[in-house]
């Protein structure tokens, strides 16, 4: 919005640090960061593609090593390059740590989802925000998408007994270097219902509700399917990055991510309006009006009880792409729980 972007410029320019610059969702927070009229002036990564800092933020200091990158945030301190806000865009298993350094060392905070693996983390950076004085957000896109809010307002001006039911279908193609990256290890990545699911199910609970009953039909290394009971929802799911799994209209028009929500035997459209999202999200949170980390505490025991939850096979009403053949592991072991 022109005046969002006219009161930010007005402001003095931000600072930020990013961590996890080389990764594949950091883009979008550069082009966040460049699109809000702020700056980059230090990041970090382990790895060293960085070529794309070259776009918007040539002057910005680049570290692969962690301690280097925290002193020199460190020496900046009372200059005008301190940092302001630091960007978090690591692995998921290290972004409760990232963001306790951010307001430990006197930053605010802007974090990719998962904003953690587990609710207890939740709480403990809730506390630190009040010890410190400085928060911590979360991106939690699909909120600001316009189909998806005006969904949540025609469901908040419907009869509170209303009870939807839905499918939910989302399947992302990877192929073998995911289980060979941190993202195939469950410890890191939290599984594939956090990995590519936890956005979804923060956007089922907001638009429709507390969650009454969760439960796990399949669980598998490249697959889960389940079914979520909300206050005025019944969910059915399922979330594959395996391409065997594309049904075959998806195949046909050689798409590899199939991405479908039926809500009362009606598609649901939103597989458009996507690429400015990150954008919308960094204004409405330096307008002070972003999502905090407690909002996020709701989808994050979704998917932690969904990680924890015994399968309970193909029994009762069941998502119908449950019923695909279990697939082997690429680096030839079987995972498949029911």
């Amino acid at each position: 919005m022109p005046w969002i972007r006219a009161l930010i410029t007005y402001k003095r320019m931000a600072n930020f640090a990013i961590v996890g610059v080389a990764g594949y969702i950091a883009p979008r927070h550069l082009k966040a960061i460049a699109d809000t009229g702020n700056k980059v002036v230090a990041a970090y990564d382990r790895f060293d593609s960085v070529g794309r800092l070259d776009s918007s933020f040539p002057d910005c200091a680049f570290f692969t090593e962690q301690e280097q990158f925290e002193e020199y945030v460190d020496r900046l301190k009372g200059t005008e390059n301190q940092v302001d806000w630091l960007t978090v865009c690591t692995p998921n298993h290290t972004h409760a740590a990232f963001c306790r350094y951010g307001l430990k060392n006197g930053m605010d905070v802007i974090c990719e989802k998962p904003a953690t693996l587990h609710p207890s983390e939740i709480d403990e950076l809730v506390k630190l925000e009040k010890e410190t004085g400085h928060k911590v957000y979360n991106i939690l896109q699909l909120r600001l998408h316009d189909s998806i809010a005006a969904l949540k307002r025609k469901v908040d001006a419907g009869p509170a007994d209303k009870k939807y039911n839905i499918e939910l279908t989302y399947i992302t193609s990877r192929g073998k270097w995911y289980y060979a990256s941190w993202k195939g290890d469950n410890h890191k990545s939290g599984g594939i219902a956090t990995n590519i699911g936890v956005h979804f199910y923060d956007m089922l609970q907001w638009i429709f509700g507390p969650v009454r009953e969760n439960t796990v039909h399949i669980s598998s290394f490249d697959r889960v399917a389940g079914r979520l009971e909300l206050e005025k929802a019944s969910v059915k799911y399922f979330l594959s990055i395996n391409g065997e799994c594309l049904p075959p209209n998806a195949v046909q028009g050689e798409k590899r991510t199939y991405r479908t929500l039926n809500i009362d035997g009606d598609e649901f459209e939103f597989s458009q309006g996507f690429t400015e999202l990150h954008t919308r999200s960094y204004e409405k949170i330096l307008c002070g009006e972003g999502f905090r980390i407690a909002e996020s505490r709701n989808c994050i025991q979704i998917v932690e009880d969904i990680r924890n939850a015994i399968p309970v096979g193909l029994t009762g009403d069941f998502h119908p792409l449950a019923l695909r053949p279990p697939a082997v592991h690429p680096f030839g072991w079987m995972d498949v729980k029911y």
